[in-house]
């Protein structure tokens, strides 16, 4: 390859002299979305979409994504291509600001339209701060990061002036760091507020704040871990984003060896017990009614960070240390496998805690020279280092299935390509809440290119997503996206240089990247397409070669993400990671309200299966009628599982627990970060079988993962004593059990919503909602 100091961006998807939209059929909607009263929530008639876009899809776009002020003639957007537009105009201007990015004009307007037609074909989408911020503000220059952040604190509200900041907010995923100072919580809870206000989310560890246990400065004792977070904890549900994108995402990380680790681990839980009391004395059982509103908790995912020293303490039954944060100093010690019960079971009663790896975090980390990895994002899927953030974006992996059945390779890579250079092009065009945290964006440049849809794809060709095909793809089209994103950042280390911190860690990262492309030979390419092993190898040796040769632009590349919101906005049957939920959805039609249909990937699937077109006509009745393919007498036994869901009718087949973490531990190693997904068991799982789930990932190298009990925030019966009257007429206490109903609705149109990847998601407005 020539040495140059520019990037090349060659046509594929539009031929020369051509626009984009012209490439798709347009048409005109009317959306409305009603709130689980019936009222109007939402209401915009017009809408201009392509063609292919569902009702949903639309909505999405009108209700979320919209600029709804400031635009010329429409005041309003009333189009997917004006909306589009905006965010292309913005990050290729950017990046002709920041030089180096395009070869030339013409070079810089093939890009836009290739990003274009990706973002209006549904083969991709940005994380929604990028939609929600980008293109809104176009008076900013390029200057040092010290520049970029607290660009909200400088100007006027957004509604003043078309040009009243600087910078956009475009990143999703935000960690930070917090220490042992009242100055330092209050300077947190002030830049996540911050963050929550433009639809972002962070997480933050936070094992350096002294315990209850130990004194002050001043020779009192500490408030405590716990209270400190109660704190922000009623920060965040106040905040919900301000009403206006999504409701507030936060991440809470404790490491297992802080003195207060065990009221860490069963803070949600008897919190959670308090809101049942409440519910059963009368109070809604809406997570936004007053019951979840007294009790704290409820805002944030909770992890507890353990490390490989205290799980093979388990496994040998040794005692564990808890130590005090100032000192150091041993503060108690207790069995090992009492602490991992607790653990185990404040998570069969309501998810929480989940689990992060330390030890298999820290071992893939590129960058240990600056420092460890501490914690995550709210989702658990960006881990890096602390003050960071990462925009993120997701591949539509259905929009590469051919009509044959084969898949797109090559389109596949021009998009990942593409959209990798525009998020890095987004680093530097973007505002950041804190000047630590524009540095190190700035200096480190992580990057969370990801997928959605997977498991719609495994079905609509025909594989089970419990399966070693299943899994075999999974791999090969992991290590390909997360190749062609490291390429592209030493191509763009070569134009623009490395990230700044790269020379500091040259050797891990290299090291890190030999890792991966080892890991390349563990795919089973046996059950794969002729020649794709060699193509994936040989992509791996060119980014060991130009890594080596000019480094990397981005000290990290991909992430998998839940894709909650923006996998509505491309039609996605499945977020993420994650297997079908199940055989019957809902579609909404076009003036409101919904009907129930059987998953899209079943006719697919079906097809690819050879069944007939009578049988298919059947077996999709049969589906409409029992939710299951079980004892359709259409379908033959073994192909049963392909049509296997995280979700079952009642006593029907369902995805085993394990299969889910099967599934992630193949892809982990072709992940700079890791992988936001719950892992589904049955309401009859016991608090072995979460056990046995967090020992088999850690195991298997999964970096973090959360559980997920069918029905646990709603079935578990209080056992409560309350006054009562005997047949005599006497008062007595009787106890009783309550089973409280729980329901979360979306705080913006009430509806009901669905748990994917770790958050709640309205499938009728497409918010995604508190954490689970």
């Amino acid at each position: 390859m020539a040495k140059t100091t520019t990037l090349h961006s060659p046509s594929y998807f539009v031929p020369a002299g051509k626009n984009p939209e012209s490439l798709f059929q347009w048409k005109k909607v009317d959306c409305q979305i009603k709130n689980r009263k019936g009222d109007i929530f939402f209401e915009m008639n017009n809408v201009e979409a392509p063609e292919g876009w569902s009702q949903l899809a639309v909505e999405i776009a009108a209700s979320k994504y919209f600029r709804k002020v400031g635009v010329p003639k429409t005041k309003s957007e009333k189009s997917v291509r004006q909306l589009v537009d905006r965010v292309v105009k913005a990050i290729v201007a950017s990046g002709i600001k920041q030089k180096n990015y395009f070869a030339s004009k013409k070079d810089a307007d093939t890009f836009a339209k290739e990003l274009k037609y990706i973002l209006l074909s549904q083969r991709g989408a940005f994380n929604s701060p990028v939609w929600f911020n980008a293109g809104l503000w176009e008076s900013y220059k390029i200057s040092s990061p010290s520049e970029h952040f607290a660009w909200d604190e400088r100007k006027k509200s957004i509604q003043a002036t078309e040009n009243a900041y600087e910078r956009p907010q475009c990143s999703a995923c935000f960690i930070q760091s917090v220490q042992d100072s009242i100055e330092d919580i209050f300077e947190l809870a002030k830049t996540e507020a911050k963050l929550f206000k433009y639809g972002s989310g962070t997480g933050s560890n936070f094992s350096a704040i002294r315990s209850k246990y130990e004194p002050t400065s001043s020779g009192g004792h500490s408030s405590g871990l716990i209270s400190f977070l109660e704190v922000l904890d009623r920060g965040a549900g106040a905040i919900k984003s301000g009403g206006t994108t999504r409701r507030a995402a936060k991440m809470v990380v404790v490491d297992i060896d802080h003195p207060e680790v065990l009221d860490f681990i069963e803070w949600k839980m008897k919190e959670e017990k308090k809101a049942h009391m409440l519910i059963a004395a009368g109070l809604s059982s809406d997570f936004e009614g007053e019951a979840y509103r007294t009790v704290s908790g409820q805002n944030a995912n909770n992890s507890v960070r353990v490390t490989d020293a205290f799980m093979k303490a388990i496994l040998e039954e040794k005692p564990w240390k808890l130590k005090a944060r100032v000192t150091g100093k041993v503060h108690r010690e207790l069995p090992s496998g009492e602490v991992w019960e607790k653990i185990a079971h404040s998570a069969w009663v309501c998810a929480d805690p989940g689990i992060q790896f330390h030890d298999t975090i820290n071992k893939w980390h590129t960058c240990p020279n600056t420092d460890i990895i501490r914690s995550s994002n709210p989702c658990s899927e960006y881990m890096f280092l602390d003050d960071s953030a990462c925009n993120l974006a997701s591949i539509n992996l259905v929009k590469f299935l051919n009509p044959d059945g084969s898949f797109d390779f090559e389109s596949l890579i021009h998009t990942a390509r593409t959209l990798f250079v525009a998020q890095e092009i987004l680093v530097d065009y973007s505002s950041y809440p804190t000047e630590k945290i524009a540095q190190n964006s700035h200096d480190y440049r992580p990057l969370g290119l990801g997928f959605a849809n997977l498991g719609s794809l495994l079905m609509r060709k025909g594989l089970p997503y419990d399966s070693h095909e299943g899994r075999a793809w999974a791999g090969a089209l992991t290590s390909l996206i997360h190749g062609v994103a490291y390429l592209t950042s030493a191509e763009m280390a070569r134009a623009k240089g490395a990230f700044a911190g790269f020379k500091k860690n040259r050797a891990p990262m290299m090291k890190v990247m030999k890792m991966h492309a080892k890991a390349v030979n563990g795919v089973e390419w046996a059950m794969l397409p002729p020649g794709l092993d060699k193509a994936v190898k040989n992509l791996w040796k060119a980014v060991l070669y130009n890594g080596n040769k000019h480094g990397f632009r981005n000290a990290q590349a991909t992430v998998i993400a839940p894709t909650g919101t923006i996998g509505l906005l491309m039609d996605c049957d499945t977020t993420g990671i994650e297997p079908d939920f199940s055989l019957i959805k809902f579609k909404k039609l076009v003036g409101g309200g919904e009907i129930q249909i059987v998953n899209q990937a079943v006719e697919p699937a079906l097809r690819a299966l050879n069944y007939s077109d009578d049988q298919i006509s059947r077996i999709l009745k049969w589906v409409e009628e029992h939710n299951s393919l079980e004892h359709c007498p259409d379908v033959k036994k073994e192909h049963l599982p392909v049509f296997d869901c995280a979700n079952a009718a009642p006593g029907g087949r369902v995805l085993s627990p394990e299969s889910h973490v099967k599934m992630m531990a193949v892809v982990q190693p072709f992940i700079s970060g890791a992988i936001s997904k719950t892992v589904n068991l049955p309401n009859a799982a016991t608090e072995k079988d979460i056990s046995d789930i967090y020992f088999l990932a850690w195991r298997l190298g999964v970096k973090a993962v959360a559980v997920y009990r069918d029905g646990s925030k709603q079935s578990q019966p209080l056992n409560l004593k309350i006054k009562g009257e005997t047949l005599e007429g006497k008062t007595k206490e009787i106890k009783v059990d309550i089973v409280p109903e729980f329901t979360m609705k979306c705080p913006e149109c009430g509806s009901d919503t669905v748990l994917t990847s770790g958050c709640y998601r309205c499938p009728n407005c497409g918010t995604t909602v508190g954490c689970s």
